[in-house]
């Protein structure tokens, strides 16, 4: 089945089966491995994209059901200068992560909270990330993370470049 829809900016047609899951688009068709699997039944979060603006676990979506669909994923949202987004600026000055594995996700999920729940308080925080699981941290970090980069969002973009 021939499935078009655009990913980072980018015009794509994915030849897949009609039952072959987004994340695996993504992640063996298309070749962007930022995006994980983690459960392979929506829990945690770790193969989080934004479809049409709004955060999606990737693992529990069909491709079929994105054709024509704007999908961005964690290799999208960084500048082409290397200029990274607010949240990603802010997950590495908080220390918002540790093994790395959630973090695309995460990162992504918290986009989607600071662009519709603005100035969210530490505990609406938690409860809209719920969907999210990290192994590694308390949260602390990944909350302090998501309150700074909503922030940031907010005044503009932040001038950090990518580590080459």
């Amino acid at each position: 089945m021939q499935v078009p829809f655009t990913v980072n900016g980018r015009a794509v047609t994915v030849d897949a089966p009609p039952n072959t899951f987004l994340v695996f688009a993504i992640r063996e068709h298309l070749h962007l491995t930022g995006t994980h699997v983690g459960c392979d039944t929506a829990q945690c979060g770790a193969c989080t994209v934004l479809v049409n603006g709004r955060a999606v676990k990737s693992c529990n979506v069909l491709v079929a059901q994105v054709a024509g669909a704007d999908i961005t994923t964690i290799e999208g949202i960084a500048e082409a200068d290397g200029t990274m987004h607010p949240m990603q600026a802010a997950f590495k000055e908080c220390h918002g992560l540790q093994c790395g594995f959630c973090t695309p996700g995460m990162v992504m999920s918290a986009i989607d909270l600071c662009t519709y729940h603005p100035k969210s308080s530490e505990t609406e925080i938690r409860s809209l990330l719920d969907g999210n699981m990290c192994r590694c941290t308390g949260y602390q970090n990944i909350v302090r993370a998501v309150q700074m980069g909503g922030e940031a969002m907010l005044a503009g973009p932040v001038k950090t470049a990518v580590a080459a």
